[in-house]
């Protein structure tokens, strides 16, 4: 079973965190993960766009009723008319989570995740001082950190 790593930030982000985020994406698909994200922009579709570059496969759980809202690197657009609420599944789905930047809706996945036991890393997160993470410095240490943590999760639950 492939490891699903969601990978939660800002609708607006730097073009550091951008390419931190493209970079992921392109090292979670080479590890052969599914990855989750809330499908539209900033963060959203930059690791998007590094996952579709290298092959992998892109589940963005949207906000609106609208499967077209998606960034254009999302290969299953899931609508869910939810709003904030489907930050829930983003991360009750996921086997772990990498928060790049981000805002208040990060901020909220973060304590969801930390809530049910989900593992989350921050990478570049605005969250230092606010909330207790593991922190990793780049792209290639938050991929390991998540693929080996949604792994060992998959394997806790005997699947």
């Amino acid at each position: 079973m492939r490891p699903i790593v969601a990978v939660v930030g800002g609708s607006e982000c730097t073009s550091a965190e951008a390419g931190l985020a493209e970079e992921l994406g392109r090292r979670l698909a080479q590890g052969g993960a599914v990855v989750v994200c809330g499908g539209l922009t900033g963060v959203m579709e930059a690791v998007a766009q590094g996952v579709r570059g290298s092959g992998g496969l892109t589940i963005g759980i949207l906000p609106g009723n609208d499967a077209r809202d998606a960034n254009r690197f999302i290969d299953v657009p899931l609508a869910t008319g939810m709003g904030e609420m489907r930050n829930a599944l983003i991360v009750r789905v996921a086997g772990a989570i990498v928060a790049i930047g981000g805002g208040t809706g990060t901020l909220s996945e973060i304590a969801l995740a930390l809530r049910i036991g989900t593992p989350v890393v921050g990478l570049h997160d605005n969250f230092a001082g606010v909330t207790e993470l593991p922190r990793v410095a780049d792209a290639a240490a938050a991929a390991a950190w998540a693929l080996a943590a949604a792994s060992n999760k998959a394997a806790m639950k005997g699947l």
